[in-house]
């Protein structure tokens, strides 16, 4: 038996951000972005690991949003298109800094990756990224657990069972119809955690989730051993608790992996580095500058003189985090060894984002931290979390405390004075989702059942916490405002006609259309 075990968790997770209604959206490029730079470098490491025979263990929350972003045959030509532009604007680079060798490897590096990527992307997939996922998933080396429907956050719907069932239930359905099994796990979004939701989540299967550390930390009974192992609820769902120390090792801005100055600067684009005539065919439509994800220069420090990004630095810089990162997890399992009567777990979760996108190098850091993990070392195990159930099924019982990950631990990210005003709107919904979902829940009539099906759909797209995040992070403010508003006036207008029996079927289409997630959607999710 090993000393002790590692759990490294990747929440993957975006908004539903689809616009048939424009040809060039800003906001999509968050989900071609994060494919170029995190889901196919994933992927093509894990595929890696599988062709060397290196046993590895990683689990994954995949979001339905995410994986319904991933079916669609909309963005999915989108993409092929998106990946197609960056490899002719990588070929002009090459071009252009062909008398600038600190440059010129690097343009050379950013177009063997996108070819990569159109190769994975349609080649190999066919343009479907589940894919992979599922065959991954089916192998034993990854656990893909699901998320509310939309992201929403929990504690703060807590007083309408029916939406928190409705997230959970909708979410269900939509992991069965991608990965042909039902979910075991799950991560509450945001990790929100109230005293109770674990009810919702055994009616439906559920046998695990994820809370902050203070969410085991301070649980209603204290645990015997912290964070490193499991709290079952009295309902036999077990929680799993995010250890500080290997987060911090990662997350932290002053003592993170991501910091180091060898590493690329994600700031620093030719989106808006170059000349606007020459850029300007790979930026939006309308002339905003965007990232193009080509990016020369390496953090270096704090200075405004950044040097020249140099790949092979940056790869022996990720081998050495990795080996680090390792060294201290054993430093710490062996010491948690003398203190328990079992193998002490290390949960790591992380933003999948992170890796690759936020930090370039994240994804060769996982390589080379599973690589060295299996050829290196003996202390250290990756498990997941169905194995470590399996493995050691009896553990404390407690109620963990309500709590959240982000700014303080306690909802303030997703509810203060910049985003209150979103609730009231989302509590009213909420009663009269309900509230006709019982009222219909017998209808045999297409129409109206289509009605209720894209009143759920309105409902749980205006509920996604990214809306309250971004309003709160001051990012795109005026598209989470929209999209806000947007669903709610939507859900309204069709809830007044379903109430007086006056749909209006042509305007239904339009937005069946344009708000398309869950075609299996089933609006009884909503009754008592």
């Amino acid at each position: 038996m090993p000393t002790g075990y590692i759990m490294l968790l990747l929440h993957a997770h975006l908004p539903y951000v689809r616009h048939p209604e424009y040809n060039d959206f800003l906001e999509e490029d968050w989900f071609y972005e994060a494919i170029t730079e995190t889901y196919i470098p994933l992927i093509s490491v894990f595929e890696g690991l599988v062709k060397d025979n290196i046993d590895f263990r990683i689990t994954m929350s995949l979001t339905p949003t995410l994986t319904n972003m991933f079916a669609d045959p909309l963005l999915q030509d989108r993409y092929e298109h998106h990946v197609n532009t960056l490899i002719e604007l990588a070929h002009k680079e090459i071009e252009r800094t062909k008398h600038q060798p600190e440059f010129n490897e690097t343009a050379k590096m950013y177009l063997n990756k996108f070819l990569l990527c159109r190769s994975i992307f349609v080649d190999h997939y066919k343009k479907n990224l589940i894919t992979p996922f599922k065959k991954l998933q089916d192998m034993g080396k990854l656990e893909i657990i699901t998320c509310g429907a939309t992201h929403g956050f929990m504690p703060l719907m807590q007083y309408h069972p029916n939406s928190v069932n409705a997230q959970i239930g909708i979410a269900k359905d939509s992991y069965k119809r991608y990965f042909l099994t039902n979910p075991r796990g799950i991560w509450n979004g945001e990790c929100g955690y109230y005293p109770g939701l674990e009810s919702y989540l055994k009616n439906h299967g559920i046998r695990y989730f994820f809370v902050e550390s203070h969410g085991i930390l301070y649980a209603e009974k204290r645990p015997k051993y912290g964070v490193f192992a499991p709290l079952y609820c009295k309902n036999g769902v077990a929680a799993f608790a995010r250890d500080i120390e290997s987060g911090q090792a990662v997350w932290s801005s002053k003592i993170g992996y991501p910091g180091d100055p060898n590493y690329r600067e994600f700031y620093r684009d030719i989106g808006f580095d170059l000349d606007f005539d020459y850029i300007s065919p790979y930026i939006h439509e309308s002339g905003i500058r965007i990232m193009t994800g080509i990016k020369y220069h390496k953090i270096t420090g704090k200075s405004l003189d950044k040097q020249p990004y140099n790949y092979w630095t940056a790869m022996e810089t990720a081998a050495m985090h990795a080996e680090n990162f390792i060294y201290n997890r054993g430093l710490q399992v062996e010491y948690l060894s003398t203190l328990m009567d079992r193998p002490p777990l290390i949960v790591s979760p992380y933003d999948a984002e992170l890796f690759g996108h936020w930090w370039y190098e994240g994804p060769y850091f996982i390589d080379y931290f599973f690589r060295k993990l299996y050829h290196d070392q003996k202390t250290i195990v990756p498990i997941t979390p169905y194995e470590y159930l399996d493995r050691f099924p009896e553990n404390q019982v407690s109620t963990p405390s309500f709590s959240s990950w982000g700014n303080k631990g306690y909802s303030e990210v997703w509810l203060n004075g910049t985003n209150d005003w979103i609730y009231r709107h989302l509590h009213k919904c909420s009663e009269l989702m309900a509230h006709i979902a019982n009222k219909y829940k017998n209808t045999s009539d297409s129409l109206m059942v289509r009605s209720l099906n894209q009143l759920a759909r309105e409902l749980v797209l205006a509920q996604s916490s990214d809306w309250a995040f971004i309003i709160t992070a001051q990012t795109m403010v005026e598209y989470a405002i929209r999209r806000t508003k947007q669903h709610v006036n939507y859900f309204l207008k069709l809830y007044d006609m379903v109430i007086h029996q006056k749909i209006d079927e042509a305007w239904l289409w339009d937005i069946e259309k344009k708000d398309n997630i869950f075609p299996e959607i089933n609006f009884k999710h909503y009754c008592d």
